[in-house]
């Protein structure tokens, strides 16, 4: 079983914002393998399947972004896995609009939702996927909680489907090969 976590905020207001790109790659995911991600448990929406012959759960915690750890660390210990089985799946204000990075670990670079992954967990020894929304100037909150402009738009539907290329391949080939296939 793998784990896989698309960071946003719940309710119709931050739909199509940029901090929920996260819940757009899970539901681009579960809508491509008949996967009802609406089950509620452990504060979140989580359904089970499988993706490219791999038994998958999809995530979306609904504690707000700042808070995700919670709902990450509850699945994982519902399901008795390790982090080595785990995919989170973020926005990133400091990556252009539309670009992808994978990481097997590190810091949280200033995502609240990854550093409380990293805090519930006790470690930022898991895997992750970073999409790229841009950075303006002004207040960060109000840039995250934003909706992309039309051309913006075109770029971040893309580099969802993208991303779901990605975390098949992770679920299947693992995170170096994600790295090596994404990160150039």
């Amino acid at each position: 079983m793998k784990v896989v976590v698309g960071i946003g905020n719940p309710g119709r207001e931050y739909v199509g914002t940029r901090h929920n790109v996260g819940f757009d790659v899970v539901d681009l995911l579960a809508k491509g393998d008949d996967i009802a991600v609406s089950r509620r448990r452990f504060e979140t929406l989580m359904g089970e399947g499988t993706v490219a012959g791999v038994r998958v759960t999809l995530v979306k915690p609904q504690t707000y972004v700042n808070h995700s750890g919670r709902a990450v660390r509850a699945v994982l210990n519902w399901w008795k896995l390790s982090t080595k089985a785990l995919l989170v799946v973020c926005d990133d204000a400091n990556l252009p609009v539309g670009k992808l990075r994978f990481r097997r670990d590190g810091s949280s670079g200033g995502h609240n939702g990854l550093a409380s992954v990293a805090e519930h967990l006790d470690t930022d020894s898991f895997a992750r996927l970073r999409l790229g929304i841009g950075r303006r100037e002004g207040d960060l909150v109000d840039h995250v909680l934003g909706r992309f402009s039309a051309s913006e738009r075109k770029v971040i539907d893309e580099s969802c489907i993208n991303a779901v290329r990605g975390v098949v391949l992770w679920l299947t080939r693992g995170i170096d090969v994600c790295m090596n296939e994404f990160n150039g």
